[in-house]
């Protein structure tokens, strides 16, 4: 698949998520029950997610991912237990469309580091997968997930 990588500009979104560390293999599993967790208390705050759910990577060490997974809110929200308030940060990204199975992911992050050098920019250190489709009724070769780098 070619990646077409594009700087955006973004405005600064409330967020709820649970941070969490755990191995690359337990991801969707962990994934799973901090949506869950999450969803459930946005529906006793009688709030919806104001877009779709979404992951901040804080490293990329694949036996001990420090990850955030949340989603963006219309407003701030108090946090609750596990679950915290915060923003996804706005301002300058770099951001690409993947298409197809999460384990095929590497070449969109690849792509936006070539973007990084050719444009001589840095990236802040998080990156961020959104998830366009449901991985429970999309096949593997058309999920979307939008993956951005904040920028410096």
């Amino acid at each position: 698949m070619s990646y077409e990588c594009q700087l955006v500009e973004r405005p600064t979104q409330p967020d709820l998520f649970i941070r969490t560390h755990t191995p690359v293999q337990n991801l969707s599993q962990v994934m799973g029950q901090a949506f869950g967790a999450i969803a459930q208390y946005l529906g006793q705050k009688g709030e919806q997610p104001a877009g779709p759910p979404f992951a901040a990577y804080h490293n990329m060490d694949m036996q001990n991912l420090d990850v955030e997974i949340g989603f963006p809110v219309a407003r701030p929200l108090p946090g609750q237990g596990d679950i915290h308030a915060g923003q996804i940060p706005g301002g300058q990204q770099v951001v690409c469309l993947h298409i197809g199975p999460y384990d095929k992911i590497g070449a969109a992050y690849e792509a936006l580091t070539r973007w990084l050098q050719t444009h001589h920019r840095e990236a802040s250190g998080i990156a961020y997968e959104v998830y366009l489709t449901d991985p429970t009724d999309t096949p593997p070769e058309a999920l979307q997930t939008q993956v951005m780098f904040p920028l410096k």
